[in-house]
């Protein structure tokens, strides 16, 4: 029988891929299973590293399956002699570390439930998400614990290279007994602290629907070394990034420390990698570094995730590795729909494109009536999942031959003059000026045309009005003579989420609520 493991074309992957074959890849099955036993324990025995840790300041550590089976299960008796019952939440705030990884697994491992949250969450971020999942302990390091000192129940731990020698006492085997259905991971997605987003919660199971997006959406499989710079505190770092690989017993490089664009690039060729998924801002960050050409990479796949990535530095992706950049999307609330299957020799990738559903899934683009839009209309992407059609808030279109592509956030459509206009596409042009390194558009009030485009640009050159005329003047020749930024703001930085996205919402909100604070430059419309 040919696992899916076995095979790479999209041809296999639309007749073999079905739930039973899915299963197949673990030791579990629909009644018992567990998560820190599939990704680690079963891999004990290997000969080859399991994690791959990539510091910005420091030298690399290297973790093996072994070393993380014994450590965490010492946790997992550690947590029982806390009186941490199944079913608790354990909330864990380390940067990647064997710390991490220890408490990550040894929670899941004893029935607890995991809630990573994001290190560079303030006193605000954390408060609030610590009300809402209300853990028994949170696990974390000397400088966060004071942030969160005096909450009633809470016990913090300090968790460093000493708490995990200290836990030697304790048996190195911990015999796992949770069922498929138990809640193993919290799952917060990005969000400012005024807003909490609901916790996406997750059983011991989903490591096998998540098995969909690596084996066609990161191209992941037995033997490869592959490499995710995203933070394990979101979805993709921590199911894409970690969890869906170690899975299926495959080396992992991970990222600790501020991230550094050329460290990285370092990382690909010192250690081998051959597959990598990243943000999209990761690799804009390579092209921008201007250290791409110091190095050698062996990269067979290439994937990208967070937001669409911009034709630059899609062009500078695959002229440095040899590989086009594949979109995965989807959602942490409904998991990886759409993917460009990395690695499949019958799959053509069209630059730009969301590529095809993973096999068994049903997506469209409907209009607001709820029926199939033909090619080439935008409108709502939507998946059918339990019998009925679940809204991403993305908008979206396909094209003849069955791809899909993205049309920005429902709530960054821009409506000027009655034209409709997708931030997306106006800030790939204007990326395209290689004065630029960042861009964000958005819609702000205009008392005759209801909303005008203005950009916010990030660049080392000063913005004077020449530029601002260039950025116009480019879009213009791109997209349409309507679709120019009419206001150009030249910034610093541009507001992101957490897990890198731009955040479009904050620059709306303090469009609103401020002034602008930066020099901004309006150019009078000549070709309107």
């Amino acid at each position: 029988m040919t696992k899916l493991t076995e095979t790479t074309s999209y041809t296999d992957a639309q007749a073999l891929c079905s739930p039973d074959k899915l299963w197949e890849l673990f030791d579990g099955n629909r009644e018992r299973m567990n998560i820190a036993h599939e990704c680690i324990d079963r891999h004990a025995d290997k000969d080859q590293p399991a994690i791959i840790l990539v510091r910005t300041n420091g030298p690399d550590e290297i973790y093996t399956f072994r070393q993380i089976a014994e450590a965490s299960s010492r946790f997992a008796h550690y947590l029982v002699e806390q009186g941490i019952r199944p079913g608790s939440r354990v909330a864990v705030m380390l940067e990647p570390s064997l710390p991490f990884y220890v408490a990550m697994f040894g929670a899941m491992k004893m029935g607890a439930i995991a809630v990573p949250l994001f290190t560079l969450f303030g006193p605000d971020g954390i408060r609030l998400r610590v009300q809402d999942c209300r853990p028994s302990m949170l696990v974390t390091n000397a400088e966060k614990a004071p942030l969160v000192a005096g909450d009633d129940g809470l016990r913090v731990v300090i968790a460093d290279d000493a708490f995990v020698d200290s836990m030697a006492r304790f048996p190195s085997h911990y015999a796992c007994d949770t069922r498929a259905d138990d809640l193993a991971i919290f799952q917060y997605t990005s969000g400012t602290t005024r807003e909490l987003p609901d916790a996406v919660k997750h059983t011991h199971r989903a490591l096998v629907t998540l098995m969909l997006a690596a084996l066609y959406g990161t191209g992941v499989r037995p033997g490869d070394r592959f490499m995710c710079p995203s933070s394990p505190a979101w979805g993709h770092g921590l199911w894409h990034g970690t969890l869906a690989p170690l899975a299926l017993g495959v080396t992992i490089g991970a990222y600790a420390g501020k991230f550094n664009a050329e460290r990285l690039l370092q990382a690909l060729q010192d250690h081998g990698i051959n597959n990598i998924s990243a943000a999209a801002t990761h690799y804009r960050m390579m092209r921008n570094c201007g250290a791409a050409g110091r190095y050698r990479y062996g990269l067979d796949k290439v994937s990208f995730t967070g937001e669409p990535i911009d034709s630059e530095t899609a062009a500078f992706v695959e002229s440095t590795f040899g590989r086009p950049a594949c979109s995965m999307y989807g959602t942490t609330e409904i998991g990886v729909c759409l993917v460009n299957y990395p690695g499949a020799p019958d799959f053509t990738v069209k630059p730009g494109s969301l590529g095809k559903p993973v096999p068994g899934l049903r997506v469209e683009v409907q209009d607001a009536g709820g029926a199939p839009c033909p090619p080439g209309v935008t409108g709502e992407l939507k998946l059918w999942r339990r019998g009925t059609w679940v809204a991403t808030k993305d908008l979206g279109r396909i094209d003849e031959d069955g791809y899909f592509w993205h049309g920005g956030r429902a709530d960054d459509v821009i409506i000027s003059a009655g034209w409709t206009m997708s931030a997306v596409e106006i800030e790939d042009a204007i990326l395209k000026h290689r004065d630029v390194a960042e861009a964000a558009a958005i819609g702000v009030p205009d008392a005759l045309r209801g909303q005008v485009v203005k950009a916010f640009v990030v660049s080392d050159r000063p913005g004077d009005s020449t530029f601002a005329e260039e950025i116009q003047d480019i879009v213009r020749s791109q997209l349409a003579q309507h679709e120019y930024p009419r206001q150009v703001v030249f910034v610093a930085e541009l507001p992101k989420t957490p897990a890198g996205k731009i955040h479009r919402r904050k620059l709306r909100e303090q469009e609103l609520a401020t002034a602008e604070a930066s020099t901004s430059i309006t150019v009078p419309a000549t070709h309107a």
